[in-house]
């Protein structure tokens, strides 16, 4: 379950210590837990994340939420108790062991009501979604973006924000090819198309923020945006 990505930090070490430490820790359950993943080496979004999409949720004050990869739950959990009472997060994973730990988080939090856990995989489940979601949140496989990505512009309410995680693969995303492990080449080939993809569409907004392994927020400016994955 270990990432080892997540001790790889792609600004200067300090910096994220500060972050991770300085800023504002996360009261109750929902912090324990994210104490306890820690210090098991579960791979959740970094403090600095955290605090973050919780910032985020309280400026755009998303109503329906959508995120790709429940993990053990933290991130949707997170979510579900940054946005108002009648806000809800659905999440999708396919793993059994995370979905029996997403399901204790709900439970240990009592967020049952508020939080949907689709079970499955993701491109089986996108295209029967419906939506329109506000904001959704991408942090699954990250060879899967680029397929994921006109599922997720299909979903995705114009003006709404779509957040994907992990996209600089602890800084070595713009390394050649020829340097990155064998194992991981497909990985970097599609992030890499991914990232151009959203950079330069003329129908999408995107902002890199470099916190954990890099951020990317976009925005659709069309009510139908048209991505080919293949491309």
């Amino acid at each position: 379950m270990k990432n080892e990505m997540m001790h790889r930090p792609i600004v200067k070490e300090e910096l994220v210590n500060f972050m991770r430490t300085k800023q504002k820790q996360l009261p109750g359950e929902l912090g324990a837990i994210e104490a306890e993943a820690n210090q098991e080496g579960v791979p959740i979004i970094p403090h600095e994340t955290v605090v973050f999409l919780q910032f985020l949720m309280g400026q755009l004050k998303p109503k329906n939420i959508l995120e790709i990869g429940a993990a053990i739950g933290f991130s949707s959990s997170l979510m579900a108790c940054s946005i108002a009472e009648d806000g809800h997060v659905t999440t999708i994973d396919r793993f059994d062991v995370m979905i029996e730990k997403a399901k204790k988080t709900y439970q240990r939090l009592g967020l049952e009501k508020k939080v949907t856990l689709l079970e499955g995989q993701a491109s089986d489940i996108l295209p029967e979604l419906s939506g329109p979601y506000d904001f959704i949140f991408m942090d699954s496989a990250k060879a899967k973006y680029i397929e994921f990505l006109p599922e997720c512009l299909r979903l995705l309410k114009k003006g709404g924000v779509l957040m994907v995680d992990d996209v600089f693969q602890a800084g070595t995303i713009l390394d050649p090819i020829e340097e990155i492990p064998r194992k991981n080449r497909s990985i970097h080939r599609k992030l890499n198309q991914f990232l151009d993809v959203v950079m330069t569409h003329p129908d999408l907004s995107s902002s890199l923020v470099p916190l954990g392994d890099g951020l990317i927020l976009i925005t659709k400016e069309k009510e139908n945006v048209s991505i080919d994955s293949k491309e």
